[in-house]
């Protein structure tokens, strides 16, 4: 497959260039990689989508819409003693619309960062909480504590970050909407059920500035980074050419 020719990073131009949340956590993840293909049009091969992960995040978006509407706390906030709302705000459809998203030009860079969010809770002093959809199937009890998650808490920060940029009072906490899908029941029966549990979550956005430049660096460099031994993407091709090379 030949390199892609859209949405590349041009040094000589003016224009300010987007660069998605998924995008800056690949540079986060490996600078060779996120050259690659912002500079050069050469991707990661796509992985297989998660069409499950994909119905319980909308039909989510449809229960909560529905308090929403109504002005009303959902059972599992009020559950969670979380005293808040779902946030009836009018450009959270543009928000939650991952071509559009939550959008912040940084000047000094001139990239356009951008991101969707899947909800947002307010208070009743009209501060904002981002709410982060999440789901798995495990035998035990969900939590965000290991060490592969700290991509959800960075997804939290940036959206924190980028809401902040559009002028909002955002809490630094923020919630993760955390369902389990449980195998001990004593069979499919044309459903499949879930146990929820809302997790709060600290953000801190301070290194999503760094991050920004340090990724803006990096693009308008004519060298390509060199591989990291983390990366499954850059061990697997350096392993190939050693072979190659036998």
């Amino acid at each position: 497959m030949p390199p892609r020719t859209r949405n590349l990073f041009d040094p000589t131009s003016a224009a300010k260039f987007p660069l998605s949340r998924t995008k800056l956590e690949q540079f986060i993840r490996c600078r060779r990689c996120f050259y690659l293909d912002r500079r050069l049009g050469i991707g990661q091969p796509p992985g297989f989508p998660f069409n499950l992960n994909s119905a319980v995040d909308h039909l989510l978006k449809k229960e909560f819409d529905g308090y929403r509407q109504r002005g009303e706390a959902h059972p599992l906030m009020r559950a969670a003693e979380i005293d808040a709302i779902p946030a009836p705000h009018e450009q959270l459809d543009e928000w939650r619309n991952n071509f559009k998203g939550v959008r912040v030009h940084h000047a000094a860079t001139n990239l356009e960062i951008f991101g969707a969010i899947d909800d947002l809770w307010i208070t009743g002093d009209s501060t904002y909480s981002v709410v982060d959809y999440k789901a798995t199937s495990k035998k035990d009890k969900v939590n965000i504590d290991a060490p592969w998650q700290k991509s959800y808490k960075r997804q939290i920060d940036i959206y924190q970050w980028l809401l902040r940029g559009n002028g909002l009072a955002v809490s630094n906490t923020g919630y993760f909407v955390y369902c389990n899908g449980q195998r001990d029941r004593p069979g499919f029966h044309s459903r499949l059920e879930f146990d929820i549990d809302v997790i709060p979550y600290k953000g801190n956005d301070s290194w999503v500035e760094k991050s920004i430049r340090e990724a803006h660096e990096c693009l308008m460099q004519d060298e390509i980074p060199s591989t990291t031994a983390v990366c499954d993407y850059c061990t697997y091709y350096s392993d190939l050419l050693s072979l190659e090379e036998v």
